[in-house]
């Protein structure tokens, strides 16, 4: 009868949560709901932009091939700027929400030197997560003020990619930024 050798497990590091308990400290910094405003506006300034740019070249460019009825470029600039306005609004709206559940999930949070620091996966996974409810939003605007799914369709594919990278930069600007965060002793 063979025996297999005895061999101690060593624990995997855990997919979600801190990989050493020193990134997991007992009082983190407290992240205000001001500095959640802050990001929310700030990023509805660089998304907003986006949305409209990506919207006119879309409706202007795409629009005719995917089935909607060429308007002129004042049209197509009206009708984009229908959609960058209107989800001002919805954005701003849904972003505070988005934000203030990551502030509740503390996967991915360290303190270093006394200041909260987000691990780039968790910058990804929140990314990913705003992109998913941002772009549907987008698309049902777009489907709302052109009346055509194609061009819907198009304007919220696209922006998938712009706005994943752009995102990216804002949260990663915001990790430097000690606005709205309390540190508690």
């Amino acid at each position: 009868m063979r025996y297999l050798p005895i061999v101690k497990d060593h624990p995997e590091k855990p997919i979600f949560g801190p990989e050493d308990a020193t990134r997991n400290p007992v009082y983190p910094p407290a992240i205000k709901p001001w500095r959640s405003i802050a990001k929310a506006i700030s990023w509805r300034v660089v998304g907003t932009i986006d949305t409209l740019l990506l919207s006119w070249v879309v409706i202007t460019y795409l629009g005719p091939a995917l089935g909607r009825v060429a308007v002129s470029s004042g049209e197509t600039l009206k009708t984009a700027g229908y959609i960058a306005s209107t989800e001002i609004v919805t954005k701003i709206v849904l972003y505070f929400l988005h934000e203030r559940a990551w502030v509740r999930a503390t996967w991915g949070v360290s303190v270093e030197d006394g200041l909260r620091r987000d691990s780039h996966r968790r910058t990804v996974t929140k990314t990913a997560t705003w992109r998913a409810i941002a772009s549907s939003d987008t698309f049902f605007l777009a489907l709302i003020f052109t009346g055509n799914v194609g061009t819907a369709l198009s304007i919220g594919g696209f922006e998938i990619f712009t706005k994943l990278f752009l995102y990216f930069l804002h949260e990663r600007a915001w990790v430097r930024i000690p606005f709205g965060i309390e540190t508690q002793n």
